[in-house]
């Protein structure tokens, strides 16, 4: 091989390196960037989740006792 192939073939080597870590950048920017949004949507459905359920124990504490239907057995 001659020193021009030689040359061309080790900045095509380079190009591609770079053109992979590029693209590895951005398949990790994305993959982090979905990983945020993911977490962000299940910390509303926790919070959402947690609120109804302290409105559902504050509406049963609020709320007079039920009253037992039927009869009362004496013994």
């Amino acid at each position: 091989m001659s020193k021009a192939d030689d040359a061309s073939a080790a900045a095509r080597r380079k190009a591609n390196e770079m053109l992979t870590r590029k693209q590895d950048t951005e398949r990790v920017d994305a993959r982090d960037k979905q990983r945020q949004a993911e977490d962000a949507k299940i910390a509303k459905l926790k919070a959402l989740r947690l609120a109804k359920e302290a409105a559902d124990k504050a509406a049963r504490a609020a709320a007079p006792p039920a009253k037992r239907s039927g009869t009362a057995r004496t013994r």
